[in-house]
């Protein structure tokens, strides 16, 4: 096991109604004035937001909006978002939706702070030294943007998907309500679940140094999120399986799973980002794609990780099995497993593969990943 540190400030409210406290929470943190932000109108529509709203008003909090934030958050709301918090002097920034949403709240947040462009630290041009408190109500389990400092963002103009990472922009406090989640389509669900798997199976097979304990951290996550997102799309008001999948949502990327190994790396997500940057498909959409295109190209490198994976998870022996088995199963829960099942047509794989090299190179993966081998594993799919 590797030195590591483990630090993790966000306070996690777990359960039925806790959102409905939020205003008092965010009031006993000194904060009277702040930016709402959430999605397209769904919190709207079944009365979240007006119990936040109400919540908020009861604390005596000000409060202005920005909302619109879609699936794939954009660069253009974000700067929106600041220079309405610059222009009403706030002091904090809470989000309500999902993982895009808290997100953009974060990106806001380190800005508003920044004397320059947000997208700076974005292209790590600058470091992030301060942000604005964050809060965050969540609708949907898939990011653990409740417990991380992560945040990613889409350049509208140039067509680059890329991240920060900063505990200075962890949540504050998050509420994490299972019946917040139980409208989530079956559509999402699937890409909710792909997404948590691959937060903790990319150092899974990546690290060069991964502990005994850490893999069945992850082993266990992975069942987990199989197991109740079957359970949900036959029930989907099933509480207890959704608290499981939010639960398992979280700890699959607040830095536990991560914590001691060495060496790991996120190459499915970097491929993925060109996707949804490039055709605007849903994050986990693309994960679908490109996880078993990436798992049949690398399997070679980490050979006894890969059947480790096979046994634990589905019982299974070999690397292929195992690899065959999670591709199952994605197209079971209705998530695409092809670029064609996306619509995206094979002739695109060179933009695609041009797109996602330049964010290899800003993660320090240029050398193992050049535009020529993403290309070959993307053929993979």
């Amino acid at each position: 096991m590797q030195p590591f540190t483990y630090y993790n400030p966000t306070r996690i409210e777990f359960g039925r109604g806790k959102e409905n406290d939020i205003g008092k929470m965010i009031a006993e943190q000194g904060i009277k004035r702040l930016l709402l932000v959430y999605g397209t109108g769904s919190i709207k529509k079944n009365g979240l937001y007006d119990r936040v709203i109400q919540s908020l008003t009861e604390a005596g909090i000000a409060f202005e909006e920005l909302d619109g934030i879609v699936s794939n958050p954009l660069l253009s709301s974000v700067h929106a978002g600041i220079e309405i918090v610059k222009s009403h002097d706030l002091q904090a920034v809470l989000g309500v939706g999902g993982g895009s949403v808290v997100d953009s709240a974060k990106a806001i947040a380190a800005g508003a702070l920044y004397g320059g462009d947000v997208w700076d630290f974005f292209i790590q041009k600058a470091s992030i030294t301060a942000a604005l408190p964050v809060y965050a109500v969540m609708t949907l389990a898939a990011t653990a943007s409740e417990m991380n400092g992560n945040s990613v963002v889409m350049n509208d103009a140039t067509k680059q998907k890329y991240s920060i990472s900063s505990v200075l922009v962890n949540p504050k406090i998050s509420i994490i309500n299972p019946e917040l989640m139980m409208s989530v389509t079956p559509e999402y669900l699937a890409y909710s679940a792909t997404d948590i798997i691959a937060h903790t199976i990319e150092v899974y097979f990546t690290a060069t140094d991964h502990p005994h304990f850490q893999s069945r951290l992850v082993e266990s996550i992975v069942k987990t999120v199989i197991e109740t997102t079957e359970i949900l799309l036959k029930d989907p008001f099933n509480y207890d399986a959704r608290a499981e999948f939010a639960w398992a949502s979280t700890q699959a990327l607040n830095g536990l799973t991560n914590s001691g190994t060495g060496g790991g790396s996120f190459p499915n997500h970097m491929i993925e980002h060109a996707l949804s940057a490039l055709f605007n498909i849903a994050h986990g959409a693309g994960l679908a794609i490109v996880i078993p295109a990436w798992m049949k190209w690398y399997k070679g490198q980490n050979p006894v990780q890969f059947e480790r994976f096979a046994k634990e998870v589905f019982g299974l022996e070999s690397a292929d099995e195992g690899i065959a088995a999670l591709e199952h199963w994605f197209d079971f829960i209705g998530a695409p497993v092809t670029l064609s099942a996306a619509d995206i047509s094979r002739e695109r794989i060179g933009d695609i593969a041009e797109n996602a090299h330049g964010l290899a190179q800003l993660w320090g993966m240029g050398e193992e990943y050049p535009s020529a081998t993403i290309a070959e594993i993307l053929k993979n799919a």
